[in-house]
């Protein structure tokens, strides 16, 4: 059986609703685009679904020239992706790192603190953003506003062995990947070191330990209870944190299109 690239998604903004794309160019933080953009309080620090669930109804789309944003009951908004010049540079905190992002402006804080009903404001990365992954797992590698690194893989059969034991199955966009494989056995993603995808490699860092937005249903933006957690918990443990997917970290740049073979190693 060999793996293949079965489909790509991005998320402009972080923690809000992802695009599934047929290809994607990699940069030197991730995918072109994903988790470029990050809402924060008005002092900079980072917010998520993990306390505002209503962030998974926030649907964006990338234009030639603009991000745009819709959400319920919202009329939409179009942020111009020329904003990362000559708008206010500012410093803000993901997961304790430190690091410089641009404010994207006064209609795009009063939209989303509208909407997500708490004071908020939208920044991106520039030319001053600096964020290098954990050394302890991936040296000389860089990441966007994500969590801790610039991808996530998870392979289709892997999801197809956690439903089979939920009470009720879910999708994949519970858990937020950016690559999903098809055609490997279920967690065959936990053994590999490295994979190849258009001649790009990639390293397989660390197991991506999940959290509370696993329990949200993204279409709704409903909490779920405990599951999917409870159930992973049972097989999927490692200590304190429950474990699926894997992080990856690529070494070099170029373009993915979903249909693509994978080489593991």
């Amino acid at each position: 059986m060999s793996p293949t690239l079965s489909a790509i998604y991005i998320y402009p903004i972080k923690s809000c609703r992802g695009i599934a794309v047929d290809a994607a160019s990699l940069t030197d933080w991730g995918l072109e685009y994903d988790r470029n953009w990050m809402v924060v309080t008005p002092t900079g620090r980072f917010l998520t679904q993990r306390e505002l669930p209503r962030m998974a109804l926030i649907e964006t789309a990338i234009a030639a020239d603009a991000l745009h944003l819709n959400a319920p009951g919202q009329d939409g908004l179009s942020v111009p992706l020329n904003l990362t010049i000559g708008n206010p540079t500012i410093a803000v905190e993901v997961w304790g790192d430190r690091c410089m992002a641009i404010d994207q402006g006064e209609a795009a804080a009063h939209w989303l603190s509208q909407f997500l009903e708490v004071d908020c404001r939208l920044v991106r990365m520039g030319a001053e953003y600096d964020r290098p992954t954990n050394p302890k797992y991936a040296e000389n590698a860089q990441v966007s506003f994500a969590d801790g690194y610039p991808l996530l893989v998870i392979s289709e059969a892997s999801l197809a062995d956690l439903n089979q034991r939920l009470p009720e199955p879910i999708p994949m966009n519970r858990f937020r990947p950016n690559l999903v494989v098809a055609g490997c056995t279920a967690y065959a993603e936990d053994e590999w070191k490295q994979m190849r995808v258009n001649q790009v490699l990639f390293d397989v860092v660390k197991p991506c330990s999940r959290c509370v937005i696993t329990t949200t249903d993204q279409e709704t933006a409903k909490r779920s209870g405990t599951e999917p957690l409870k159930t992973l918990a049972t097989y999927r443990r490692n200590g304190k944190d429950v474990l699926f997917g894997q992080n990856l970290v690529h070494r070099g740049i170029g373009e993915l299109q979903v249909g693509s073979a994978i080489e593991v190693f």
